[in-house]
């Protein structure tokens, strides 16, 4: 309870002010335990909610973090903003790159190979590539308004395209093909050790310890520790601290976002390396997560983990920042550059050859992982 407090008190000693030095570390830090407690309380109520409302639950936290951090930073900013754009493209990168491949290398350093199901981590791929084709690239090659800008109604088309895949994606992983997105423990000998050479996709069709459909798609055993420590607590107090969580994140955000605007103002790429550390910070539960199933050898639930968190991502923040675009008259730049498309195309042709076999190995997480380097330093030294 004192650590849902703590955000609440920075935020009203510093609301209005300009903090700089060693108030602004308090501020960053806060920031940070603030969006971290609001997705931990968030997950709980998904947990004791259930599918499918709970996964929008989930969701709709994360991207209230998400947007709400895009929207107070951008609102500052002066001519056309790309923030939206480079946190999205951030946030893609992290969940097909570094959470992936650091799932890959722990699941399968740690349990020889690590093993999932095709059909599940196949159809968020494609719904993923296809959110960010729509909403990234697409902009970069239309013609009616100029530069990588959609216009008003191609925004308004896209925001609603993804906002309609994310909706059909949750109603899949939640409801209709669960099963496709369980954890593979598939033990045909009784050795009580699932077998490495049985096919991912054949797994549900034995039956054996395949466990049941999780109560939501993401998977409370992906947490660190076998249960929420405070799962006793009132249903009501973990929503009155959500909201407490969600609303601390935003008012801070707006609190630093002119000492960060002066701080990325003289570099060349400023508001690429803002995006990361956006997208970063949101995603930064859901990395952690990621690592701690696949070192349990739940590479499924790690792989639902990071893509679906890029789906619900774009498919979420995007409708939401075009909105709050419409009520503060600032354009959007959605189009990526050539060398972020580049590592675009590079990032889902590795990621379509690493989920089409069901197995991973650590050459496979380490490929991944090189390409996100890259990716950060090029964001860098441009």
């Amino acid at each position: 309870m004192l650590a849902a407090v703590v955000p609440v008190a920075v935020l009203a000693l510093t609301w209005g002010s300009d903090p700089r030095g060693l108030v602004l570390g308090v501020v960053g830090v806060t920031l940070v335990l603030a969006i971290l407690m609001g997705v931990h309380h968030a997950e709980v109520i998904a947990h004791r909610v259930g599918d499918p409302f709970g996964a929008v639950i989930l969701a709709l936290a994360v991207t209230v973090l998400e947007a709400g951090l895009i929207i107070m930073l951008m609102v500052d900013a002066t001519g056309p903003s790309t923030l939206a754009r480079d946190t999205l493209f951030s946030a893609v990168m992290i969940v097909a790159n570094l959470m992936v491949g650091v799932s890959l290398v722990i699941a399968s350093m740690r349990h020889h190979i690590g093993r999932f199901r095709r059909g599940g981590t196949g159809g968020m791929l494609a719904t993923l590539m296809t959110l960010t084709t729509l909403t990234l690239v697409l902009p970069s090659f239309t013609s009616s308004e100029p530069g990588p800008i959609y216009s008003g109604s191609q925004l308004a088309f896209a925001s609603i395209a993804a906002l309609a895949l994310w909706g059909v994606f949750v109603f899949t992983q939640t409801v209709r093909h669960r099963d496709a997105f369980l954890p593979v423990k598939v033990d045909t000998d009784g050795d009580g050790v699932p077998d490495t050479e049985l096919d991912a996709v054949d797994a549900a069709s034995l039956g054996a310890n395949a466990g049941e459909p999780p109560a939501r798609p993401y998977d409370p055993d992906s947490m660190v520790g076998d249960e929420y420590p405070d799962d006793r607590m009132a249903f009501g107090w973990h929503l009155l601290l959500l909201v407490l969580a969600l609303v601390s994140v935003v008012g801070l955000a707006k609190v630093s976002s002119g000492a960060i605007e002066d701080a990325v103002g003289g570099l060349d790429n400023g508001q690429a390396l803002v995006g990361i550390i956006v997208a970063a910070v949101v995603l930064l539960p859901e990395g952690l997560s990621a690592a701690v199933a696949a070192w349990r050898n739940h590479l499924q639930t790690s792989l639902n983990l990071a893509l679906g968190s890029g789906i619900a991502s774009i498919g979420l923040t995007i409708p939401t920042v075009a909105v709050a675009s419409t009520f503060t008259d600032v354009t959007l730049v959605l189009g990526l550059s050539a060398q972020h498309l580049v590592l675009l195309f590079l990032t889902f042709l590795l990621s379509t050859v690493t989920l089409a076999s069901g197995r991973g190995s650590p050459l496979q997480g380490a490929i991944h992982l090189v390409v996100f380097a890259s990716f950060v330093f090029l964001t860098i030294f441009p």
